[in-house]
């Protein structure tokens, strides 16, 4: 089948009472309309179009990247007019599909079997069954169950809107059809816009078959109108993913306080995940890792055996097998942690490789260092890697010991072995294998008295 898709996407959205466009809202930290424009691309169409309306400059500053055509509706003027904005474009044999740039759940299952409804010429429209189908443009069916037409719930009758089967807006057809009757459409109704359902009732008029298939699931077709109903495909998103995960092995102690908001792109056994942790972009994680409450992981590979403490973040590192983070530690990107590292409470690592087995256990801060094995860093110690305009490393050899409340003043290298004294500032290489440490000489004033307040008379 050759395939087009127009993603519709010029609506302003007021009812989210926001100056950001509605399409580039999120759900799970990916724009509505990515969302979309991502499932049209699983479909490998000849070309998909996005028709673009309010806040255009914004929308294409945010996703001018994805590769699509965009075409821009300056009068909108309905659904109907939004896709004769693209009608110029359209191949006549081709399946034109019709999608909704603020509908992000919609599954390619669903899209696939609608699709194949339109084999004999068919149009072919996705409909969804609600409790309250408040909103929604009720089909009107015959007798027989054939679709006669849609209409609006603004020009309905007090019994059209008791149906309870509602139009998802979402249709299949080929262009060829789809352009003569692009040409016929009015805008007499109480809108006076040019609705693209229209084209259901002149296809029942030419005697082209309407089919219809229905979501399995109504959340899969809802559009975003305001904030509540994008909090909810959020959790109906994270819901997903939690599926999956635990599908694949991953214990979470509460799906419904868990965040997925990209992929994990491998996954190893019996892994454990805690309440309120979010997991961004790709990420790996090994075999029996263990993630405590409240942490962020993003666009990281943790290895096996790893324990990610509460309250910790990861971002852009590699930690290696049998490491433990945290509570309450920050990995910045472009950190490596080898095997049975330790960083423990409020710890900050950036753009560093710490060797194996080396710990940095708290309150401390390694910058643009490159720590060997079996090292171990005080709590209080500060490579202080920053001079206001450049970086500079920091070296420390396999089994050295750096005293607590140390900073070591890039560039500089500590030796093999070497000891570094607490409290100590050290602007020059620390020779291996003996101790170094800078400090002032101790001094007791005798007879010095702590300074007091004057007294104050009461009712001063």
């Amino acid at each position: 089948m050759q395939l087009e898709v127009i993603v519709l996407a010029a609506g302003q959205g007021s009812r989210m009472r926001s100056a950001i466009p509605k399409v580039l809202h999120r759900v799970a930290g990916v724009p509505l309309l990515e969302h979309v424009v991502r499932l049209a691309k699983s479909l490998s169409p000849l070309r998909t179009t996005i028709i673009y309306g309010h806040g255009g400059e914004e929308v294409l500053a945010a996703l001018g990247h994805l590769d699509v055509d965009w075409v821009e509706q300056r009068d909108r003027l309905g659904t109907g007019h939004a896709v004769m904005q693209a009608e110029k474009g359209l191949e006549d044999e081709a399946t034109l599909l019709v999608l909704y740039g603020d509908v992000p759940l919609l599954k390619q299952n669903t899209v696939t079997e609608l699709l194949a409804l339109t084999g004999d010429g068919s149009l072919a429209l996705l409909t969804v069954l609600l409790d309250d189908p408040t909103g929604y443009g009720r089909i009107v069916r015959d007798p027989l169950g054939a679709v006669q037409r849609i209409v609006e719930e603004k020009d309905a009758t007090a019994e059209e809107r008791n149906i309870r089967e509602g139009n998802s807006g979402i249709l299949a057809v080929k262009g060829q059809r789809l352009k003569g009757w692009l040409k016929r459409l009015t805008n007499q109704n109480a809108q006076g816009e040019y609705y693209l359902t229209d084209i259901i009732g002149l296809a029942v008029e030419e005697g082209v078959p309407v089919k219809t298939f229905t979501a399995k699931d109504p959340d899969e077709v809802l559009g975003v109108n305001n904030r509540q109903q994008l909090a909810h495909l959020e959790r109906v998103y994270q819901r997903r993913q939690a599926e999956i995960l635990m599908a694949l092995g991953v214990t979470l102690k509460d799906p419904a306080r868990f965040d997925l908001r990209g992929a994990v792109e491998a996954i190893g056994q019996d892994v454990e995940i805690d309440v309120g942790v979010i997991l961004e972009g790709a990420v790996h994680l090994g075999h029996r890792v263990r993630i405590g409450a409240h942490c962020m992981i993003r666009d990281s590979l943790i290895g096996d055996d790893v324990e990610i403490l509460p309250y910790s973040q990861i971002d852009g590192a590699r930690i290696g097998d049998g490491a433990r983070v945290g509570p309450y530690a920050r990995i910045r990107p472009d950190t490596e942690l080898e095997a049975f590292v330790h960083v423990g409470n409020f710890v900050e690592i950036k753009k560093s490789r710490i060797g194996r087995g080396s710990k940095v256990n708290h309150l401390s801060y390694v910058g643009d260092a490159t720590v060997g094995r079996s090292v171990n860093i005080g709590a209080g110690t500060i490579t202080c890697n920053y001079d206001g305009i450049n970086k500079f490393e920091t070296i420390i050899g396999d089994g050295a010991f750096i005293g607590s409340d140390s900073q070591l003043v890039a560039p500089v290298r500590i030796g093999a072995g070497a000891t570094i004294g607490a409290g100590s500032t050290i602007t020059r290489d620390a020779p291996a294998d003996v101790l170094t440490l800078s400090r002032s000489r101790q001094v007791t004033v005798e007879g010095w008295q702590r300074p007091q307040k004057k007294h104050q008379e009461s009712g001063d």
